[in-house]
């Protein structure tokens, strides 16, 4: 077995420190976390352009994030076998050339084609940025990377929506992709001048494993998407039958295959691992699904404007920014079940309490305290929860496991994008309201009474990932203190040989 030797953490970076690399990788991993939310302060106006609806425009995110979430697993391994940097700077020049593609679009299948290609080069991106983390980061120096590795990512998915909306406001919804143009050369002149090129290896490629993965996502998703469009028809439940039974397969593949499995089981028998991919799934679901209503609502019952309505999260990203340095000094040293709980419950409570103030008449401004508890506890959950992932897991097993981490975050979201579209659609007809389709939006005023019932649907589709928020608190209460502030030892296990000489 090949051991990760130390010059994989320092010789790679020529004894030069590793925070720069770290900063030019960061740019595109936010940049590609931008645009999992930036499309939702977007919706009416893509609406009306494009002559859509909202199940179609939530295809726009529903095709990225399946397209990001599926080949994410293997596109690890590419990095491994081709070199990470050089995966990390391919990912870049798509995800840039499709987010130009989606701005010159004009029909609705065009940029969900788009979109698709966008999510492609996404996967390449994300696993490359965690296992150069992992490999020119010492031990005792891993922690407080991967801290701001995960608040990176908490901030990216808030900054999505107030971005796009001073940009669909300025200068019209396809800005929401050119501004990925410039942000795409930067990062990929910085990436290409600071980041270090790493030792590579050979991997055998887990094909069947990808098939039955995509296949069964994919079922699973449309299934649960087009469900209320098809009157949860007999053949819409056998999509989401077929689907569970082919991600049943593919399990039972990973199980069986003594090569080199896309998902080594043995990563979950760490127990933090487990339960840090329980937490994250519940983040990607949660911060996905609840952006659609509250800007719909804004825009729609509150008559503000894609900027305005984009405000509304400056106090939440302004306490994530803010508390990521604190927090990410607190994850070495204390146990991360307390971190992750306190977060998870100030979640709960800010959303909550931001569902009891989404009304026709109350003041813009009860929305900012919410808003505020939200921001901590999206600050005391990203960050600690990525950094524990992978701590316990052995050095050999660390790329696998960010692969699997990624995958799960990103499947979450898909899942949030789904479920929320067809809780709003649901909503709205309980209401008596028809489906939207972008009336009322950036300006536009409703009759009292339509105002009340597309209020109360949109306050009732956000309690869906308050409910989620339960479950990510009862997982971290689980977490075990790390055995180490770095990666442990690696144990003589087949799964962890597979991974280094499939």
């Amino acid at each position: 077995m090949s051991q990760p030797a130390t010059p994989t953490t320092t010789d790679p970076t020529g004894g030069k420190e590793p925070w720069p690399a770290l900063f030019a990788l960061c740019i595109g991993f936010f940049m590609i976390l931008v645009d999992t939310t930036i499309v939702s302060v977007a919706t009416p106006a893509i609406i009306n352009d494009l002559d859509a609806d909202v199940n179609n425009v939530v295809w726009v995110t529903s095709a990225y994030l399946l397209a990001y979430a599926v080949p994410v697993l293997i596109t690890g391994r590419l990095g491994d076998r081709f070199g990470p940097k050089n995966v990390y700077l391919v990912g870049l020049t798509v995800f840039t050339l499709a987010s130009l593609w989606c701005g010159l679009t004009g029909t609705i299948e065009m940029l969900i084609a788009a979109r698709v290609v966008q999510g492609l080069g996404a996967s390449m991106i994300t696993p490359q940025t965690m296992a150069i983390i992992t490999r020119i980061f010492p031990a005792e120096r891993r922690g407080a990377a991967m801290s701001l590795w995960g608040a990176t990512a908490g901030v990216a998915t808030l900054v999505g929506p107030i971005l796009g909306g001073v940009l669909v406001d300025g200068l019209g919804w396809e800005w929401i992709f050119f501004i990925n143009i410039p942000v795409g050369i930067v990062g990929f002149v910085l990436a290409l001048r600071l980041v270090p090129r790493l030792p590579t290896h050979s991997h055998r490629f887990d094909w069947l494993g990808v098939a039955l993965s995509g296949i069964g996502m994919f079922l699973v998703v449309f299934g649960i998407q087009e469900g209320h469009q098809y009157d949860w028809s007999v053949g819409i439940w056998a999509t989401i039958i077929g689907g569970l039974v082919v991600l049943g397969l593919f399990v039972l593949w990973q199980a069986r295959n003594k090569q080199e499995p896309l998902v080594p089981l043995g990563l979950f028998r760490d127990r933090n691992f487990s339960l840090a991919n329980v937490a994250i799934s519940v983040m990607g679901f949660s911060v996905t699904a609840l952006a659609i209503p509250i800007m719909i609502w804004a825009q729609v019952v509150r008559g503000l404007s894609p900027t305005r309505a984009a405000l509304l999260l400056v106090p939440m990203a302004l306490m994530t920014i803010v508390l990521a340095k604190t927090v990410g000094g607190l994850t070495d040293r204390i146990h991360p079940r307390v971190l992750t709980a306190f977060g998870f419950a100030c979640l709960f409570v800010g959303l909550l309490w931001l569902s009891l103030v989404m009304t026709p008449d109350t003041s813009i401004w009860w929305t900012v305290p919410p808003m505020v508890v939200f921001g901590v506890g999206n600050a005391f959950v990203w960050a600690p929860n990525s950094a524990t992932a992978t701590r316990n897991l052995p050095l050999q097993l660390a790329g696998a496991g960010s692969g699997v981490y990624n995958a799960t975050r990103q499947v979450g979201a898909v899942l949030g994008a789904a479920a929320i579209a067809v809780l709003i659609d649901s909503r709205l007809a309980a209401e008596g309201l028809p489906a939207f389709q972008g009336e009322g939006a950036s300006g536009g005023s409703l009759p009292p009474d339509v105002a009340q019932a597309f209020s109360d649907a949109m306050a009732t589709s956000v309690l869906l990932p308050v409910a989620a928020f339960v479950l990510g608190f009862i997982a971290v209460l689980f977490f075990e203190k790390p055995r180490h502030a770095g990666y442990a030892a690696a144990p003589a296990s087949e799964t962890a040989e597979a991974v280094e000489h499939p």
